[in-house]
């Protein structure tokens, strides 16, 4: 197939009219001298945390569901998401009906109480000294990354023996302080989960984790719906971390994509009300963001390239879980989208 007269977009080569050949993998790609373009060409998406989709979720999807899970997300532009989990008995784990081309993300139990955010606490507890406790379980090779809040004393020992099997550790719901953080990410840890919600705050006298994820150099999950970031604290993140250290990601629930009502985030009860989901006491829990709407955010609050728009909806969430795609070049996986020139998805190749 040859796609011709649009502007590919590479996280890395940047913007330029021409024409892409491609098969399961891309054969050719060529610049033109042209200046106008009918549509833009860039990596389909990467989206690291999501809850449920369309009344399907994580905890309860079957195989059937998991199968309109991946459908869903592809006219969403998705080619890859990490189906993510909440705080539960972790004998819960057990019962995910995973496919195997997919990894979870295990968001809880071993997050702080104090910024448990939506999650059960009863089910909170410390992360285990190694990983492979969790095998009671399930298999560690279904695990794609943990959140785990750097406070326990536990919490080191357990992120190297996860890193030793290639699971991801992001820090997140986490009351740390600045020099806990600190600790993690100079051992190696530099990811957090949806910054900077249910995480301990900047203060002039103790950075806490904000801080430190705003300071160091840390990739950060950012949840571009306006809700649980305002447009400007967005803005504000974007001009101190640049496009490189940014990823997008929806944490939306199984109510995405629905009507306002009643919906359920683990055994926790979430009402919806104008897109905005919240347990009874006015909790967030999760979003209805949907990604196609998450990018067109993204740009309006930051005013971004179409470069760093590849960069924070693809290559960068392809690099942190070491995913072959990300890329418009040759030799590549063809994860392609259109998109016109308003970010309307068009079409969405996905081999």
């Amino acid at each position: 197939m040859i796609i011709e007269n649009v502007l590919i977009v590479d996280p890395l080569d940047g913007e330029y009219v021409g024409s892409v050949e491609f098969e399961d993998v891309i054969l050719d790609v060529k610049k033109s001298n042209k200046s106008t373009y009918d549509n833009i060409l860039m990596p389909a998406f990467v989206d690291p945390h999501i809850h449920g989709i369309k009344g399907i979720d994580t905890m309860t999807a079957s195989q059937e569901d998991f199968k309109k899970f991946k459908e869903f997300e592809a006219l969403e532009g998705v080619w890859y998401f990490q189906p993510t989990t909440v705080t539960c008995p972790l004998t819960k784990l057990s019962e995910i009906n995973l496919p195997s081309d997919l990894k979870l993300h295990i968001e809880g139990p071993f997050i702080a109480s104090k910024r448990k955010g939506a999650h059960n606490e009863a089910y909170i507890q410390p992360p285990p000294r190694d990983v492979h406790e969790l095998e009671r379980y399930l298999p560690l090779s279904y695990i794609g990354m943990i959140t785990v809040a750097p406070e326990y004393d536990t919490f080191m020992e357990f992120a190297r023996s996860c890193e030793v099997k290639g699971i991801r550790i992001s820090l997140g719901h986490s009351d740390a302080t600045f020099e806990q953080v600190k600790s993690a990410f100079e051992n190696g840890f530099k990811r957090i989960t949806h910054f900077p919600n249910a995480l301990s705050p900047l203060h002039h006298r103790e950075l806490g984790v904000t801080g430190a994820g705003l300071l160091l150099d840390f990739t950060l999950e950012i949840i571009a719906d306006g809700i649980h970031c305002s447009p400007d604290f967005v803005r504000l993140v974007y001009k101190i971390k640049s496009a490189q250290r940014i990823i997008l990601v929806t944490d939306s629930i199984s109510a995405a994509g629905l009507k306002d009502g009643n919906y359920m985030l683990g055994d926790l009860h979430v009402r919806v009300e104008n897109g905005i989901a919240k347990l009874h006491d006015g909790t967030l829990a999760g979003s209805t963001l949907r990604f196609s709407q998450a990018i067109k955010n993204f740009v309006k609050f930051t005013d971004c390239s179409l470069k760093e728009l590849a960069m924070v909806s693809s290559y960068n969430a392809c690099k942190d879980l070491n995913l072959n795609g990300g890329r418009i070049k040759k030799g590549h996986p063809a994860k392609l989208i259109l998109l016109d020139k308003d970010l309307n998805i068009k079409k969405v190749w996905n081999f």
